[in-house]
């Protein structure tokens, strides 16, 4: 989410992880594209009136770069022509400022069914099926529970099958753009990941390379 009204983004951030997303916020329009240009990201929630580079140049510079990643414009601006405007440069949404949460949820919801539609809404490794669009994961087809967090790593392990992914790209695709390298947080939830996934059928899928990342089975 790229929006530099703070409190209405914390709000917004904290509502859409109860609801089974994770959520990286950016106050600028130059620090969210710095988040896109380095993470993984289904879908851009986008202010239009930011400092910096505006929303405009947001989706100027995402089609220059080719960061192909659904927008959803949220603004204040409700002048047909910056509907437009902001449709004309690639948002496929555009959502009115001031708006109810549950609307926000429904338009997302309506990305993910078309998402599903255009790739694989299910992933499968080993004995592990992951749901993207009901949020579950299932192995040797008992249920697991995941947080919100655990669920992004275990996507991102079944995207990347038999690679390395070093710990740094961990931070930049599943943490926050401050995040500090230095600390445990990692680490402690692949092992809770592990831990959970090795409680049911095949274990020990996610190997850990020594000094320089982590790889799951192909």
């Amino acid at each position: 989410m790229i929006e530099d009204e703070r409190k209405l983004a914390k709000f917004v951030k904290q509502g859409l992880e109860q609801n089974n997303h994770v959520v990286d916020l950016a106050y600028s329009g130059t620090d969210g594209l710095s988040l896109l240009s380095g993470g993984l990201y289904d879908v851009v929630i986008l202010d239009l009136m930011l400092p910096g580079q505006t929303g405009y140049d947001v989706l100027r510079n995402m089609k220059a770069f080719e960061i192909m990643v659904p927008v959803i414009i949220v603004s204040a601006l409700t002048d047909t022509e910056k509907v437009v405007e902001g449709l004309d440069l690639g948002a496929l949404d555009y959502l009115r400022k001031p708006f109810d949460f549950a609307e926000l949820l429904a338009r997302l919801r309506a990305l993910q069914r078309k998402a599903g539609n255009e790739r694989s809404a299910k992933l499968a490794l080993a004995d592990i099926r992951l749901d993207l669009i009901k949020h579950e994961v299932h192995k040797s087809d008992q249920k697991i529970l995941l947080t919100n967090r655990e669920f992004a790593l275990l996507e991102l392990f079944m995207n990347k099958a038999g690679k390395l992914i070093t710990k740094n790209e961990i931070a930049e695709k599943i943490w926050e753009v401050d995040f500090d390298m230095g600390s445990n947080v990692i680490e402690v939830h692949i092992y809770q990941l592990r831990k959970k996934l090795d409680a049911i059928g095949d274990k020990n899928l996610i190997e850990t390379i020594v000094g320089r990342g982590y790889k799951m089975g192909a």
